[in-house]
This record gives structure tokens, C-alpha cells and sequence, in this order.
């Protein structure tokens, strides 16, 4: 199949993006696939050939990636493209989308998980993978998905949707109980969120947080094992247990090798992993997701579970949590990006 591998983008998670779309692009072409890695925002300004041999181009235009310690430069990735034009699609992107048989998405975070490209590539017939336009935008907004947690029992802390200015802060800093986590509604990849103990804290992480936006969630902060379970089709995989080396797994210990300890399956109980897998696999249905998502729990000293987050196109780089449970079960990286891909054309064939 001649697959476009769509990755980068302009949102906070671009690197981490790129390291999952490379690692995918050449599991897909070991398979035989004739797939290209396309960064969203920059487009194929640097690409020489002709477009219609753009599927047979050497290591399918895939270059040496990594992820850094803190979040890409965005005004500098800006600045670096000839176009300068508005446009989150860069030169000759849904060209070569239309010429393809199918569309892996690799994106993370906003114009990648949001709905946005996966309404454009419906609107031109072209098959994508994951979830719909209308289950991402849902999905991507934590408040949204706090109101679909609530609505189905799904054990979540408490919390309150708020929007606000630097005006605001003094108000909301003697409004809200501490300790509790702020986040922003949009945000991935930790980015965005502050773990304030103290009201003093609390002043400064409504300040930090409204660099990435003006619209968050705040809630209890609950104390406990960082988990996550991935729901792959119609059911849910082993649960990876994280062990951030620092304070907790923020953007940096995610990505930087030492930076955690990750263990799959979890030394949890199955009782413990069912109610995750549940869990995961009812919020997955609620918000109408398809193929594959992940979902982020915390397990407190009582051993209950308490939901914090899905993610509707996780992290794949070859080392991510979603390639561990599948590997927990005996499916290969190439399987499970194989997997994927078939799962979600049968689902666009069917109109999902």
C-alpha cells in the first residue's frame, strides 16, 4: 500500500511526533509498505522529486529524529519555513495525502488529535487511522472528558472547569484547595500542567499554565502509582506501571532515557487490572473512539483507580507504552502498527 505517514506539526509534542512517525514509517516499509514520512507543518519544501515517485523515496524521506529535554522552539519552527503563510498544512501535504491509499496519523497533540485533520482528510475521502473527527475533539478536551467520566461512573477526582485571566489568579488562589494539579484542557505530553502543594504554588502555576492557554482543569490531587492501559480494538492490553525517577512524569522524564522505570504487565492485582481495563475500555466506547487508544490512571494506597486522561493517538515510537503492551502480549512493533492500520481501515470502510 502507499501509506503517507503524517507526523510533526506545530503543537508542543512535534518532536515527540516525528520520533513516532519515523519509527512507524520504517516498521511499515520492512512489511513491504511503500510509505513516506510527511511532517504536517513543513510540508515537502525540502523534497527534490517528483511528487509521483514521492512513494519510492529512498528510507521513505525518514532522517535521524530525537526528542530533547524540554518542548520544541514553535517560533522557530515557524520562522524556518518558506511559507509563512497561516496555514498548519505545509506545501503539497494533502497532495500527497490524496495520492495515498491510507494515512497513518503519528501526530500528538493540537491539529494531530484535535479532530481538525482527521475532518479534512474525511472531507477528501481519504482513510486515516484511529479515531473519528468527532471522538478526537472530544477526547482532546480534558473537561469534555472529565463530563464523560462523571456521566459513566468512571472514578475520576474531583474537579472544576475553569477559564481565566492573569487578572483572576489572586481570586482563584484563595478559591481552590491545595494540594491539586492545574491543567490545561489541550495539553499532552505533561506539558501544561503544574502540581501545586501550596497556595504560593498554586499563584505561580496559574501564571505558567497561561502560557499554553487560558482554559483549564483543576483538580484534587490524588496521590498514588502511575498507570496506563491501552485498549487495542475490542480489548484492553496488560497495564504499564511508571516510575518517574523525578518528581513526577513530566515531559522530560518521559522521553529522556533514565528519565523512568516503566513495567509491563504491572506488579498489580487482576482485580487492580480489570478495574483499569474496564475502565479504559468504557471511556474508549463513551467518547465513540475506534482502533486504539491509551488511557492514564492513578492507583491509590486503597488500591482503587482513578482516571486521569485518554489519548487517542499515543505516543509510538518504538520504546512507547503502547508498543510495550502489545509486546506483553506477543505482538511485534511491526504487528501492532500492521494492526492498527488494518483495524482502522475496516472501520472507515464501515463509516466510522
Amino acid at each position: 500500500m502507499k501509506i503517507v505517514v503524517l507526523a510533526g506539526g506545530i503543537s508542543t509534542e512535534r518532536h515527540v511526533s516525528l520520533v513516532s512517525g519515523t519509527g512507524i514509517c520504517r516498521a511499515l516499509r520492512e512489511l513491504g509498505h511503500r510509505a513516506v514520512l510527511v511532517d504536517m507543518f513543513l510540508g515537502l519544501e525540502k523534497y527534490r522529486g517528483d511528487l509521483t515517485d514521492i512513494f519510492d523515496a529512498p528510507d521513505g524521506l525518514c532522517g535521524e529524529v530525537h526528542i530533547g529535554t524540554s518542548a520544541p522552539d514553535l517560533a522557530a519552527v515557524r520562522a524556518s519555513r518558506e511559507d509563512q503563510s497561516a496555514s498548519v498544512l505545509g506545501k503539497d501535504v494533502l497532495t500527497v495525502c490524496a495520492m495515498a491509499d491510507a494515512v497513518f496519523l503519528a501526530l500528538h497533540g493540537q491539529s494531530g488529535e484535535d479532530g481538525r485533520i482527521q475532518a479534512t482528510l474525511e472531507l477528501m475521502g481519504v482513510p486515516y487511522t484511529g479515531s473519528d473527527y468527532v471522538s478526537s475533539g472530544m477526547a482532546m478536551d480534558k473537561s469534555i472528558t472529565k463530563r464523560f467520566m462523571d456521566s459513566e461512573g468512571i472514578r475520576t477526582a474531583p474537579w472544576r472547569d475553569i477559564r481565566y485571566t492573569e487578572a483572576d489568579i489572586p481570586r482563584l488562589t484563595e478559591e481552590l484547595e491545595v494540594p491539586c494539579a492545574v491543567k490545561v484542557v489541550n495539553g499532552g505530553s505533561s506539558i501544561g500542567v503544574e502540581l501545586p502543594d501550596t497556595k504560593e504554588e498554586l499563584a505561580a502555576a496559574l501564571h505558567n499554565v497561561l502560557r499554553y492557554g487560558n482554559h483549564v482543569v483543576v483538580e484534587q490531587k490524588i496521590r498514588g502509582r502511575e498507570l496506563t492501559v491501552a485498549v487495542l480494538g475490542d480489548r484492553y492490553l496488560p497495564a504499564v506501571e511508571i516510575m518517574p525517577n523525578g518528581e513526577f512524569f513530566n515531559y522530560e522524564t518521559k522521553y529522556q532515557s533514565g528519565g523512568a522505570t516503566e513495567v509491563c504487565p504491572a506488579p498489580i492485582t487482576d482485580d487492580q487490572w480489570h478495574q483499569m481495563g474496564e475502565a479504559a475500555l468504557k471511556l474508549h466506547r463513551a467518547l465513540g473512539l475506534s482502533v486504539y487508544s491509551r488511557t492514564d490512571f492513578l492507583l491509590d494506597e486503597a488500591g482503587r483507580a482513578w482516571c486521569l486522561e485518554v489519548n487517542t493517538l499515543p505516543g509510538m515510537t518504538p520504546t512507547s507504552l503502547v508498543p510495550k503492551e502489545a509486546a506483553a502480549v506477543g505482538m511485534s512493533y511491526g504487528e501492532l502498527c500492521q494492526t492498527i492500520l488494518d483495524e482502522s481501515l475496516r472501520v472507515r470502510k464501515a463509516g466510522h
